[in-house]
């Protein structure tokens, strides 16, 4: 069985996007499962991975970091079943292992029209499944953390509110990703995001129907941030600065230098 995400004082996940072919992937994730084999931080429970690779790569992966990371998918349906040529439905990506589901990202809205309406069936869909939602909220523009903080639980109350409505629940992992910071060539300002993440944490720590549910900061994450912002996150979620294994690593190699988390 994959391990969890649900132990560790800190969770770092990685989406791979479509940087990468099916080859490549296989061999990053091999790479990937060799460094989780042997760091410290992995093997002492204190952190955690995920990896969201790209659909096709979603099955090999799951065997490949079967004893290293969780796998999740990028993307889901709306829908279980049915005619909806090119979609992946939760209960599919389920059945291959895998156990996380990718929810809202920012490039989905924007490329792909996806509303409020969108993120909200997807989140449920996932929690339909047994998946973990990978929830990704943030503000478009940048502004004061209040307001942000304000617009992103607007976010989450949202995505969350028909799984309320059909008495689903579940574990979700928030990945509080500020818009105008994805892609970018640095991540907001650390005191920026721990004061959002801190308000974002404290609401998703009240929402009894989904319990041990997280917060983990994406958008340019790279080494060196996690040591700034971790006393209020429980980790990052990567792109483009985990291409390298060596960069996955320097992150990990942050856990154990931090302080025991409490609470």
């Amino acid at each position: 069985m994959a391990p969890g995400i649900d132990r560790a004082e800190y969770i770092i996940g990685v989406s791979l996007k479509m940087y990468f072919g099916h080859a490549r992937t296989l061999a990053w994730c091999r790479d990937v499962a060799a460094l989780g084999r042997s760091h410290p931080a992995i093997q002492d429970g204190r952190a955690e991975l995920f990896v969201v690779p790209g659909f096709l790569s979603v099955p090999a992966a799951v065997g490949i970091l079967a004893d290293v990371a969780a796998v999740g998918a990028q993307d889901l349906a709306e829908a279980d079943t049915g005619a909806f040529t090119g979609e992946v439905s939760g209960a599919e990506i389920a059945e291959v292992g895998a156990r996380l589901a990718e929810v809202g990202h920012a490039e989905r809205r924007r490329l792909f029209g996806e509303t409020d309406r969108v993120v909200r069936a997807k989140t449920t869909a996932a929690l339909r499944n047994g998946l973990t939602p990978i929830l990704c909220v943030g503000e478009a523009e940048r502004g004061d953390p209040g307001s942000a903080a304000r617009e992103c639980i607007r976010q989450v109350e949202d995505a969350l509110a028909s799984a309320r409505a059909g008495q689903l629940g579940g574990r979700v992992i928030v990945a509080y990703e500020p818009q105008w910071a994805i892609g970018a060539e640095a991540p907001a300002q650390a005191d920026y995001i721990r004061s959002v993440s801190s308000a974002l944490r404290d609401h998703i720590r009240s929402l009894r129907e989904f319990p041990d549910s997280r917060v983990i900061y994406g958008g340019s994450a790279k080494p060196g941030l996690l040591t700034e912002i971790a006393p209020d996150v429980d980790g990052l979620f990567l792109g483009r600065f985990a291409h390298r294994p060596e960069s996955l690593a320097a992150v990990l190699d942050e856990v154990p230098r931090l302080a025991p988390r409490v609470g």
